[in-house]
C-alpha cells in the first residue's frame, strides 16, 4: 500500500515538474525580439539578472538577417520568416548589445539585465 502511494505521489510530482518544462505555453512566455521594418523590436529588452534565459528571435522581414552579440557570444543567421531561440546563461547586471551584422545601418539593440 505504501509503495502504491509512493508511486502515485512520484507520478504526480513528475507531471507537475515536467509540465512547466515541456509545455508549449512555456515557450510562449519567452521574451521575443523581432526584426521588422528594418529594425529590432523592442530595441531594448529588459530581463531579470541571475536567471537562465531563452529568447526567441523572429525575422519578420523579407531579407536574411544576422542576430549577433559579442558580449553574449551569440550569432544566429535567420532567413526571412524564420524564428530561432537564443539560450543565455544567468546574466550579471549590465547591458548586452546586439546588432544585425548584415545590415550596418540597422540601429543596435540591447538586452539589459537587472
Amino acid at each position: 500500500m505504501a509503495a502504491l502511494r509512493y508511486l502515485a505521489c512520484s507520478a504526480a510530482f513528475a507531471g507537475v515538474l515536467f509540465s512547466g518544462i515541456f509545455s508549449p505555453l512555456a515557450a510562449q512566455d519567452d521574451p521575443e525580439i523581432r526584426f521588422e521594418n528594418h529594425q529590432f523590436k523592442p530595441q531594448t529588452l529588459t530581463v531579470p539578472a541571475g536567471r537562465k534565459l531563452t529568447i526567441r528571435v523572429v525575422n519578420a522581414s523579407d531579407e536574411t538577417i544576422e542576430f549577433e552579440s559579442f558580449k553574449l557570444n551569440r550569432e544566429k543567421i535567420l532567413s526571412p520568416g524564420e524564428t530561432t531561440t537564443v539560450h543565455l546563461p544567468a546574466l550579471s547586471d549590465g547591458t548586452y548589445d546586439f546588432y544585425d551584422d548584415f545590415h550596418q545601418d540597422v540601429p543596435e539593440g540591447s538586452i539589459v539585465a537587472k
